[in-house]
């Protein structure tokens, strides 16, 4: 993708430590595109260790990826508005908690800061959602972040329609792809997969 050459972009991630695996996947493939990656990590992202990741080696992961150490403050993040530090910022994984902070204007973490400081410059910002209640309480957080302006989201399906009814997870393959969208103003169709 000869369109992201370069394009400065902002990987923050939050806390669906079961994502993380095909998370770090989509990175990979979005820094093969040449783009200059800045990672960026919630607390509980860089903090918490599970059974998925210890936290020390999900940072280390994202840094061999990104080639950058992760921005893991509020201090650290605030300056990527007023120094219009991105062309994008993706949101991979987006929890339910993060949907619902973006939704209501609460920048208390770095991911949700970095997002307001961000879109105050009117460039893109991709979500890429992964919440088990994202089809119960985040519908309406889904729905008010479909309606902003310069707010993208990688395709979602449900992963689980059986077992996790309200369960919704991006197609993190797709994110490159979206991200390349969003830097043109569409947003990739079909959203739901």
């Amino acid at each position: 993708m000869t369109e992201l050459m370069e394009k400065r972009i902002g990987c923050a991630m939050t806390g669906s430590f079961c994502t993380f695996k095909a998370v770090f996947e989509a990175w990979r493939a979005l820094a093969a595109t040449g783009a200059a990656l800045t990672p960026i990590l919630s607390f509980n992202a860089a903090n918490v260790d599970t059974r998925f990741y210890p936290a020390e080696e999900a940072r280390r992961e994202f840094e061999s990826i990104t080639g950058r150490p992760p921005l893991t403050t509020l201090a650290q993040v605030e300056p990527i508005g007023p120094k219009k530090l991105l062309d994008a910022l993706v949101i991979a994984p987006c929890t339910g908690n993060t949907l619902a902070k973006l939704s209501n204007g609460i920048a208390d973490t770095p991911v949700t800061l970095a997002a307001k400081s961000h879109l105050r410059n009117g460039r893109p910002l991709v979500i890429a959602v992964s919440s088990n209640d994202a089809l119960a309480q985040n519908a309406r957080n889904i729905g008010q972040l479909l309606a902003m302006k310069h707010v993208f989201f990688v395709p979602f399906a449900q992963d689980d329609a059986l077992g996790k009814p309200n369960s919704l997870v991006a197609r993190f393959e797709l994110l490159p792809e979206t991200v390349a969208a969003a830097l043109s103003g569409r947003q990739i169709q079909p959203l739901l997969r």
